[in-house]
């Protein structure tokens, strides 16, 4: 299977991965084109790692198929790993190497020129700001710093594919910001992006996302394309005094699907939007709360998931008791 026909970097077809009789990834296709950046999202323990590994030739899928870069991913394991980046969140750098002294150990695993070395040095150096500090210890950097140079270490031998694994975790929100910058940057350029993030604000960043879920995709579109069509629900913010306690209220009436905190007040999902803003209303001014006001709103990503997981919850619920 070649991947790289009409300027795919990736295609997967029914990819699998069992261990023992769990199934962590369970028939997912998916394809992802040159200068896209790819966002894989879902909860901890979904199958996000599992099928980056199976991408990135470290792990061998059960079921299904796949090229990455136009190599199979049964077959190439090897050839794989050449032509792609991969960075993790645990960055991956040796914290008692200086900066350079990391830049030119990943040079030599890379097997980069000996011509090219120094030009690809000088490039991490600038793009990760640590021209003044290619002495320090990596230990004693920050970790949006430590972030960069392990972004530059991994596209060193710049690869056509860059996998990123949950890259921005326990990271400040501004160096989170520079290295989406940076991202930018690499997909402006032609590579192609997947990365897996849980941060829902990150999604938005992405030309395209897939929803994984227990092994399954459950979603997959642009963020625009899952916010206006995949939400069949109306979403309601409400904004009033003690949201915490105001959230167990507002859960009890008929018309709400469900409530969650959302920065100062509640997004509630409900079938009928106007109905149920009635409702919150006057329940919650019945019991004394101070509502200053209950809108009809987009959803964010975040309400499309949180409605996309508890229908696919719900369904299997159906599913068990018919069986049972």
């Amino acid at each position: 299977m070649s991947g790289n026909e009409n300027g795919k970097a990736v295609v997967v077809r029914d990819l699998e991965r069992r261990f023992g009789s769990f199934v962590a990834v369970d028939r997912v296709s998916f394809e992802v084109k040159r200068g896209e950046i790819f966002g894989f999202l879902g909860p901890n323990g979904a199958g996000k790692s599992t099928t980056i590994r199976m991408l990135s030739g470290i792990l061998a899928p059960t079921g299904g198929s796949g090229s990455v870069a136009g190599f199979d991913i049964r077959s190439q394991p090897e050839q794989i790993k050449q032509h792609i980046g991969y960075m993790s969140q645990k960055f991956s750098l040796y914290e008692d190497l200086t900066v350079e002294e990391n830049i030119d150990f990943f040079s030599g695993i890379y097997r980069i020129a000996p011509g090219k070395k120094r030009e690809r040095k000088d490039w991490v150096l600038r793009m990760a700001g640590l021209e003044e500090h290619r002495h320090a210890p990596t230990g004693t950097l920050s970790g949006g710093w430590k972030q960069r140079l392990a972004l530059g270490c991994a596209i060193l031998h710049e690869p056509p594919i860059l996998f990123l694994d949950e890259p921005t975790s326990g990271v400040d929100p501004i160096s989170r910001r520079k290295f989406w910058d940076l991202i930018y940057e690499m997909a402006g350029g032609g590579v192609a992006v997947f990365v897996t993030t849980h941060y829902m604000d990150e999604a938005e960043y992405c030309d395209r996302i897939a929803l994984i879920y227990r092994g399954k995709l459950i979603a997959m579109g642009t963020p625009e394309t899952l916010k206006s069509e995949l939400m069949k629900e109306e979403v309601l913010e409400v904004l009033c005094d003690r949201p915490q306690d105001a959230m167990a209220e507002v859960e009890k009436l008929p018309e709400v699907k469900e409530a969650a905190l959302f920065g100062k007040g509640l997004h509630v999902v409900a079938g009928d939007g106007e109905a149920a803003a009635r409702e919150i209303q006057k329940a919650l001014r019945a019991r004394g709360f101070e509502v200053a006001s209950v809108e009809k709103i987009r959803p964010s990503l975040e309400d499309v998931f949180v409605s996309l997981i508890e229908a696919r919850d719900r369904a299997e619920q159906a599913q068990q008791e018919v069986r049972g």
